[in-house]
């Protein structure tokens, strides 16, 4: 680095007293194709001087940023160089929207290096008691003759729930993740930030009676979509599964179901796109009572194929549509399983209870835990019991078996 006459040569920078310590420099190009001066300071010359040296090194391997982001910027490229390209559409439309209503006003003018442990936790803490209508303008937004709340002088206190805070955290616990794998900051401070965990408020599952009544008020009414309600109940399929299968995905021949794709709001969209996991993929046999209840809904849609006539516009060949072949948006499922329950004089549970009713229903019937595990295709036993057993295939085709003729599967 020193040459003969004592001098660093040009571009190699300087330490000189800097206060009460040292400071040197290193001439460097910056990602915009710039050549700027990168600062570095200490309490010793040697130290200044081991972090000239590192500084030099950098500068030899490409462009070195001279200041650092603010969180607001680190979090845009997060969002659109990291989550977007990488991670399912529905995880990046939920960080996106964490990050613009409870991140970024709060936090988003921070240097990224200088976020501490402590800003963390007092912006937790703040936005606990931050009414949302009005920091979001919600009331605001409607005409004047419908303003109701907030805009018209009373706080509506619409605080964000547990929930929401925990999401808000992880989403700047996964941004500040990136930060440090790519060497911006030392630590992650928002990982040593504990937020209270939501609780879940536990919902008795239907029983076999009461799923039982559930199906044969469907049937009674010529439900169009008591396929849908069957499968959910005998196998436990996700609301998105259900609205994501094709009849490619069923074979009448062998009496198989397999599950690979589901159909999700992310945003304005409907995406009809692969299962979250593989381990969610599978095979399952479907008995009887599933069976022909598929056949009645192929029967249906024929009938509104030919009524939508050329206003028909099904691309994925799906087994659950409007009249007119578009994807049903998911949350019409919800509502509509809510409405056919009361109607049918039931307790409402949500729909994503169905689930835990099928594996009460499994359970009840005495169905093997390592069986449930395989109809519900938990990932782990230990999400179903802490039971150990390898199950068959007959033995899966029997344990579905016994689950629709308690419900009045005959065939």
């Amino acid at each position: 680095m020193v040459g003969m006459s004592g001098k660093r040569g040009n571009g190699e920078g300087s330490i000189y007293p800097y206060r009460n310590g040292f400071a040197a420099y290193v001439w460097v190009d910056t990602p915009d194709g710039r050549r700027k001066r990168k600062y570095v300071y200490g309490p010793t010359r040697d130290v200044v001087h081991d972090k000239w040296i590192r500084l030099h090194g950098e500068a030899k391997k490409g462009p070195v940023a001279t200041r650092h982001r603010t969180l607001d910027a680190f979090l845009t490229y997060w969002l659109d160089s990291i989550v977007k390209p990488n991670l399912a559409p529905l995880s990046y439309v939920s960080y996106e929207g964490s990050v613009r209503l409870y991140i970024a006003p709060h936090l988003g003018t921070k240097r990224l290096d200088k976020l501490t442990v402590r800003d963390v936790r007092e912006w937790l803490t703040k936005l606990a008691g931050i009414c949302q209508c009005c920091a979001q303008g919600k009331d605001a937004k409607r005409s004047a003759g419908r303003q109701r709340c907030c805009a018209a002088g009373e706080c509506c206190e619409a605080f964000p729930s547990r929930r929401v805070i925990q999401a808000a955290r992880d989403a700047l616990r996964a941004a500040l993740s990136h930060a440090v794998a790519e060497e911006e900051i030392g630590k992650n401070v928002a990982s040593l930030v504990k937020v209270p965990k939501p609780r879940r408020r536990r919902i008795k599952p239907w029983s076999v009676a009461e799923a039982g009544h559930f199906l044969a008020d469907g049937v009674a009414r010529d439900d169009h979509l008591f396929a849908a309600w069957v499968l959910v109940l005998c196998l436990g399929l996700r609301r998105g599964e259900v609205l994501g299968l094709t009849w490619k995905s069923i074979d009448f021949e062998t009496g198989e179901l397999y599950v690979d794709h589901q159909i999700q709001r992310a945003g304005r969209q409907i995406l009809h796109r692969e299962t979250k996991t593989e381990e969610s993929d599978d095979f399952l046999p479907l008995p009887a009572l599933c069976l022909k209840a598929l056949r009645m809904r192929r029967a249906q849609q024929t009938g509104d194929r030919k009524a939508a006539g050329s206003l028909w516009q099904d691309r994925h060949d799906l087994v659950f549509t409007t009249k007119y072949g578009t994807p049903i948006e998911p949350g019409n499922l919800t509502r509509m399983f809510a409405l056919r329950a009361r109607r049918a004089g039931l307790r409402a549970i949500p729909l994503r209870n169905t689930r835990h009713t099928c594996s009460s229903l499994l359970v009840a019937l005495k169905v093997h835990p390592k069986i449930a595990q395989r109809i519900l295709r938990h990932s782990q036993i230990a999400m179903t019991m802490e039971v150990y057993a390898e199950a068959s295939e007959e033995e899966v085709r029997a344990a579905i078996g016994r689950l629709s003729e308690a419900m009045g599967g005959t065939g």
